[in-house]
This record gives C-alpha cells, sequence and structure tokens, in this order.
C-alpha cells in the first residue's frame, strides 16, 4: 500500500481539500483517486494526486 496526497484549490487558492488517499499502487490510484475526486464534488476545480515521491498522478486545471 501506498500513500497519494490530494489536493483541490479554488481559484483563489483556497485550499477545498488536502488528503492523503492509500492505494495499492499508482494504477489503482488513478481509478480510485478519480471516483473519489467526483465523490468529493470537485472534478471540474483545480486539483492534483501525488505519490510520496511527488509524481503526479492526476491533474485538472
Amino acid at each position: 500500500m501506498e500513500n497519494y496526497r490530494f489536493t483541490a484549490f479554488e481559484k483563489t487558492g483556497e485550499i477545498l481539500f488536502d488528503e492523503v488517499w492509500t492505494f495499492e499502487n499508482e494504477e489503482v490510484a488513478k481509478v480510485n483517486g478519480q471516483k473519489q475526486i467526483e465523490v468529493h464534488g470537485v472534478e471540474n476545480k483545480t486539483h492534483r494526486l501525488v505519490n510520496s515521491k511527488g509524481k503526479l498522478i492526476l491533474f485538472h486545471i
């Protein structure tokens, strides 16, 4: 299991979410991370999901 940091922002820079999510691997993080983003209702907000080494897994402006 690996930790991934999810952050979502308003255009003003206000942080909406800053959470650590745990997934089995990068592929699972991409699929399940997108699902969690939709559950949080921020799929159209600026957001990113990065692994513990800082690699960008998901990104949306």
